[in-house]
């Protein structure tokens, strides 16, 4: 598979079949992800994989958890346009898929929860940051992260990457035994689409490239 074929497959698979994945796989494809570039070679990303039973513990630790919002983390707050519709629509579309109407609170946040059970994956990945690093590096970590999961797609793994993850990082600062001083950027789910799946069968749009894209002295 190449680079553009892997970009077009790749996409946030939220229902995962059992089907283990090979710890060297998992470590093989963390691994060559940080040939990803970073500013000043600072490489920023501290990276812990669980699987198995540990990751059944990390699940149902996160069940009796209380989730602590971190505010500005995810979305900047008084989210504006057109930022604000693209956010609003992509939650609506998803819950359309599952046949999940507005007024089903209860419904919206079990599937929220499914997040904390990585969505049946066998393989959960963290990706932790210091504290005291600024805005350059968490861009660091989203490179890293982009290059993990084309790599993943290469090899025919499904990925789902995890904001929600970041409502938990106290539990999971100890949970993982971090050191003091890190913070968790985000989770991700590995492993092997359930191709059943209503949720899956939905991929969400993208906007014209006429919205963001400008050239310049180029013919």
């Amino acid at each position: 598979m190449n680079i553009e074929k892997a970009l077009q497959q790749r996409r946030s698979v939220r229902a995962f079949t059992p089907q283990t994945v090979p710890g060297e796989v998992v470590r093989t494809l963390l691994e060559t992800a940080s040939q990803a570039p970073s500013g000043g070679n600072m490489q920023p990303w501290r990276v812990t994989a669980v699987g198995g039973q540990a990751l059944k513990d990390l699940s149902a630790r996160a069940k009796v958890t209380e989730p602590v919002q971190r505010p500005g983390l995810s979305y900047p707050p008084g989210l504006w346009e057109p930022y604000r519709s693209r956010r609003f629509e992509n939650g609506e579309e998803l819950y359309q898929a599952l046949n999940i109407g507005r007024e089903d609170k209860g419904a919206r946040l079990a599937q929220l929860a499914k997040n904390g059970e990585m969505f049946g994956a066998p393989v959960g990945i963290f990706i932790a940051v210091e504290e005291r690093m600024g805005y350059a590096q968490w861009v660091d970590l989203g490179i890293y992260l982009q290059s993990f999961m084309l790599l993943a797609a290469e090899k025919g793994l499904a990925s789902c990457a995890q904001g929600f993850w970041r409502m938990y990082n106290d539990m999971l600062i100890e949970q993982l035994a971090l050191p003091g001083g890190y913070q968790i950027a985000f989770g991700i789910a590995l492993g092997y689409e359930d191709t059943s799946a209503p949720i899956n069968q939905w991929r969400s749009s993208r906007a014209t490239s006429g919205e963001w894209l400008a050239l310049q002295g180029l013919d």
